[in-house]
Order: C-alpha cells, then structure tokens, then sequence
C-alpha cells in the first residue's frame, strides 16, 4: 500500500490567514493556520514566499511569536518601506488569504523554560518578535516551572507607540517572575519615567542579571544594537557562550 509523503520542515507549504491584528502604525500580527505544522521552539523562525502572476519570487525570514504550546503560529511584520515582501504583508494580505512558509527553522537562538535558570531578554525594535515567542511560552508554564526561570527583560523602541506588544507586555510585568523594562530613544510621553536613551552599559547592569548569577542571554534586533550589546554584556562578565545573538537585516 503506498504511503502519501509527510510534509517536512523545509518544505513549502500553504498557509492560511486566520487573523489580522495591528501592533503599532507600522507592525502587524499575522496569525495562519499552517497544514501538518510541527511544534516549533520559542525563537525559531519560519521563511515566506510570495511568487507573482509572471513567476518573479521574493522571500525573506520571520521569526515566530506565539508560543510553542500554540497550534497556530504567529507572525510580527514591521512594514520597511524599501523592501519588496513586508508591505505586501502588512498593507494587502487580509483574513482567508494564502502564502507559501516552511519551517520552523533555527536550533541556535531558542529556549526552553525547562532549562531553568534566570533569563536575560534584550530586544530593539521589531527584535522583540522572537523574544515574545520566549514570554510567552514563559507565561504558559506551571508556577514552580516559572519561578526557576525568572525573566528580565530590556527592551528598546523610538516611541511608546512603536512598542510592540505593549499592553501584553504590562500583564506580563504583573507576574513576580517578570521584570520588564522599555527605554525609548526618541518621542516619550510627558509623564514618561523610564530611561530616554539607547541602551548602554549602564541600562545593562541596571536591568539585567549579574554575571554571577550566570543568565542565559538573549539579544535581538538591528545590528548595531545587537553588537554592541553583546560586547558590553560580556565586558560586564557574562560569558560569551552564555550570550546569543540575532540580527534583523534592513529589509524585513
């Protein structure tokens, strides 16, 4: 009797749009149904295909935000202007419509609150969409599980309405095992309290978890926040091992 072939990772596959939700003026939240989806891990990411009437292909790489215990999986698309697939994404694809994914991809930038042990989270921009895949899975775990993996996280956006997930992320602040902080490096509100500058060496030693206290660290965003970043976290005493990295490249 033959057997019909299982769908892999790495191939592509036809997704359907099952919710649209608006983050911010330019992000949105794209939630699909993927057929014969396998669970993913908090970090990893998918690839999407658009392919036009006259075969021309444009792909590029989201990093998942629902959490692994989610059937669904969830995209965060911050619209760049000059790129030829987020705002196609953000600007025209609506609830019922089809696009190609494949994945999940990635082993290196993942996490398990099963690891245990405190967790460091820094994110700038849409960096926070992979990082949210952590929370999340972080908030979905039994009390004693959460309360070995303490969270911190430090999180740097232009504006208070550039803050992507903005009012899960104050929920998430009300737990005892999440500490979140946002600095903003451009517009704050008039009654704004927190940090109004790009994070530094002293941001990281404020907000995150002593060397000694050996964190996993996760860092994400624009490269030049990523780089420098890392560099100060390990300047501060955190073992380099200890510290993963992920880019966002400027096309989105």
């Amino acid at each position: 009797m033959a057997r019909a072939a299982i769908p892999g990772r790495l191939d592509w596959r036809v997704a359907t749009v099952v919710d649209v939700r608006t983050e911010t003026p330019r992000a949105r939240t794209l939630t699909l149904d993927v057929p014969d989806w396998s669970a993913h891990k908090a970090g990893q990411h998918v690839d999407v295909r658009l392919v036009a009437e006259d075969g021309y292909q444009a792909q590029r790489s989201y990093s998942i935000a629902s959490a692994p215990e989610e059937s669904s999986v969830a995209l965060t698309i911050e619209r760049i202007d000059a790129a030829e697939v987020s705002p196609y994404l953000c600007d025209v694809l609506r609830v019922g419509d089809g696009l190609e994914v494949r994945g999940p991809i990635g082993g290196y930038f993942v996490w398990d609150v099963m690891q245990a042990g405190p967790l460091f989270l820094v994110a700038g921009g849409s960096g926070i969409v992979p990082l949210m895949a952590m929370l999340r899975h972080h908030a979905r775990a039994s009390e004693p599980t959460r309360a070995e993996a303490p969270v911190k996280l430090l999180y740097s956006a232009r504006s208070w309405d550039d803050v992507i997930y903005r009012e899960e992320l104050e929920r998430l602040a009300d737990s005892p095992y999440v500490d979140v902080t946002i600095a903003l490096t451009r517009d704050a509100p008039a009654d704004w309290r927190g940090h109004r500058r790009r994070i530094d060496r002293a941001m990281l030693e404020e907000t995150g978890w002593p060397a000694s206290r050996t964190p996993r660290i996760f860092v994400c965003g624009p490269t030049p926040l990523v780089e420098s970043a890392a560099s100060l976290l390990v300047a501060l005493g955190h073992d380099p091992v200890h510290v993963r990295t992920e880019r966002f490249g400027p096309t989105g």
